[in-house]
């Protein structure tokens, strides 16, 4: 196996494995059994196990850092949150581990939390509270509201649809034909509320 090949081979079945078991979960004689190389080649590529799970972890969420190209591209608070949904939507969709590495760094994490993970998190929250904050300025958003929260509220709006997929199959149709759709409501839920007007 070419070093090229073998480098990806170790990030796919590293990325596979990490997000089933966790970092602790993972043997290195597993992951070069898995990978078909040998455990000399995890050291050479990446220094140690550790090492791989780091760029593992790396590649996971680097889609984060896209928040600001889309903010830069929407300037309109209400377009910019429906914007944050579509693209969360998709950095799910198009990232089938994110899920796991997100919810097991944040209820177990490890010494790459802090480097790594806690960063690109708090970027996207804080883009998004200013983004509310901005909407709060323009009369878009209840002045009433405190722009860190409405952000969380968001965020966890939408990532525990995905986060909940297996326990809702039964009430909730998850395909992604329906993104587009929910992305609306989404909107509605959270620009307008679920109560009636005047009660």
């Amino acid at each position: 196996m070419e070093k090229t090949e073998c480098h990806k081979k170790l990030m796919e079945v590293g990325t596979r494995l990490f997000s089933e078991k966790g970092l602790h979960g993972v043997s290195i004689r597993e992951l070069s059994l898995a990978a078909g190389t040998s455990i000399s080649m995890i050291s050479y590529h990446f220094g140690s196990k550790e090492g791989l799970y780091q760029e593992v972890l790396r590649q996971q969420f680097d889609c984060f850092k896209e928040i600001h190209q889309i903010r830069e591209r929407v300037t309109d608070p209400v377009a910019m949150v429906e914007s944050y949904l579509l693209w969360t939507f998709r950095r799910h969709r198009n990232n089938p581990y994110l899920l796991r590495f997100y919810t097991s760094e944040l209820t177990n994490p490890t010494a790459f939390f802090e480097p790594l993970v806690m960063p690109v998190i708090d970027e996207v929250i804080v883009t998004m509270a200013g983004v509310i904050e901005e909407g709060i300025r323009q009369k878009k958003f209840r002045e009433d509201v405190d722009p860190t929260n409405a952000a969380l509220a968001l965020a966890g709006m939408v990532n525990y649809f995905f986060l909940s997929s297996l326990a809702t199959k039964n009430l909730i149709n998850h395909t992604p034909e329906k993104d587009e759709l929910l992305v609306r409501q989404y909107l509605e839920i959270f620009t307008c509320g679920v109560g009636v007007p005047g009660r």
